[in-house]
């Protein structure tokens, strides 16, 4: 098995590994990812996207996002997707995956990195523990854009 960080010429390889994690989360694309788009996703630096190949073929892949900060001068990381093939799973893919990213983002100097998971969600919490995560208490709300047809916040009522 090979980790690998996704770059700007790994499209193929790139789009087989989102097509294998929507299939790992039960939630296929409703359309394919336009070749403009992943070519972008792909160039941004802060964009870290990983693929766990075996014999060429993606069995696992990782997004996360570096997110710089306003306290101090440092990023911290963003685990936002991880996901192992149904066949593939228990055999410590997972955990190369995490360890690759934690080694990527040790060396630009960055000391943190968080994830959330779903809190019904118990395989990811074991999952997490086992590799070393510690569980914080956190609530996280979710708000669609306007762009989604959310009404605008009035500022005006104090709310």
């Amino acid at each position: 098995m090979e980790i690998v960080r996704l770059r700007a010429t790994d499209l193929a390889v790139a789009r087989r590994t989102f097509v294998m994690m929507g299939e790992a989360f039960d939630e296929p694309a409703r359309q394919p990812l336009s070749h403009a788009y992943l070519s972008k996703l792909l160039c941004r630096e802060e964009v870290w996207l990983y693929a766990a190949l075996v014999e060429h073929q993606p069995v696992g892949g990782l997004s996360a996002h570096e997110l710089p900060m306003t306290r101090a001068e440092t990023a911290e990381v963003l685990l936002y997707d991880i996901a192992v093939r149904a066949d593939w799973r228990r055999r410590g893919i997972g955990s190369a995956l995490v360890r690759r990213l934690l080694a990527d983002a040790a060396a630009t100097g960055t000391v943190d990195m968080w994830v959330p998971a779903d809190g019904d969600d118990a395989d990811a919490f074991e999952f997490y523990r086992r590799i070393g995560g510690t569980a914080q208490t956190a609530t996280i709300f979710t708000f669609p854009t306007s762009a989604a047809g959310a009404p605008p916040i009035s500022l005006a009522s104090g709310t």
